[in-house]
């Protein structure tokens, strides 16, 4: 039986490919599952540095597999509480997670694939791509964060008509507007990912996980109270052996070695 999700870990990368190409890489539970088992065992992994999540085949992901939905035992309602749960348990724990998340965006994505999608720090796309929410056109609500997500990236105006109309986002209006970080040229999508990876795991991944948490905790905290986090987070990584590397390596004026220092 395919596996329907495949796992390459390489010199700190753990790679993670949405593997049912045939489907669209469409999500059934077997790779809702997957992917919780995957973000329990790498979140906190300390020689795992940065996740790479991308798409097998010419589509990144289509969203939840429609057939699914109405043919189980145990209603729609109820199967899609299961399906949306252990997906959202899995994307919560790679948001919360000390090390960042790359998004190769290999194909089209929609519905909880666009969501999935733009869930990354920094978010790769080729040419191939767009982005369409999907969800009402079936007479469904957004999940996977896409509420959450959205107008943080795009703006609230710009959120609302993406859901409420299904507009399909190219790849290059995605790169304008902010809801990928970058388009790559054609078939440059895998060497520029691996050339990403390689940056992050090379560098201070420790206080990268702080500052994406501090990101993540601005949109809910005033001006005065995120300073007192700033204020918290940068004290404890002075301390920290990654900032205690990354000051001498200046003052010596040589490259940091933060791999030699791993996460705490």
């Amino acid at each position: 039986m395919t596996q329907p999700v495949l796992l390459d870990v390489t010199k700190g990368v753990a790679k993670i490919t949405l593997n049912r190409p045939e489907r669209g890489n469409a999500i059934n539970q077997p790779m809702a599952d997957a992917l919780m088992d995957l973000a329990l065992r790498y979140a906190n992994e300390p020689k795992v540095r940065c996740v790479v999540l991308t798409g097998a085949g010419k589509m990144f992901c289509v969203g939840g597999d429609i057939s699914d939905f109405a043919n189980n035992d145990v209603g729609t309602g109820a199967f899609l509480g299961r399906l949306a749960g252990t997906l959202h348990q899995a994307m919560t724990l790679f948001a919360s997670m000390k090390k960042p998340m790359i998004c190769l965006v290999n194909g089209p994505a929609a519905g909880a694939g666009l969501s999935m999608a733009i869930s990354g720090d920094i978010v790769l796309a080729d040419p191939s791509a767009h982005f369409t929410a999907a969800y009402l056109g079936i007479g469904l609500t957004p999940d996977g964060g896409m509420t959450w997500l959205l107008p943080r990236l795009v703006g609230m105006r710009a959120a609302q008509e993406i859901i409420l109309t299904n507009r399909r986002v190219g790849s290059a209006e995605a790169a304008d507007i902010g809801l990928i970080t970058r388009l790559v040229k054609e078939g440059e999508l895998e060497r520029e990912g691996a050339d990403l990876a390689d940056q992050l795991t090379s560098g201070a991944v420790t206080s990268m996980g702080a500052a994406r948490r501090l990101l993540q905790e601005s949109f809910a905290s005033g001006f005065a109270s995120q300073m007192d986090r700033e204020l918290t987070s940068i004290t404890a990584a002075g301390e920290s052996p990654e900032g205690r590397e990354g000051i001498s390596a200046f003052l010596e004026r040589r490259a940091p070695d933060f791999r030699k220092h791993p996460k705490e």
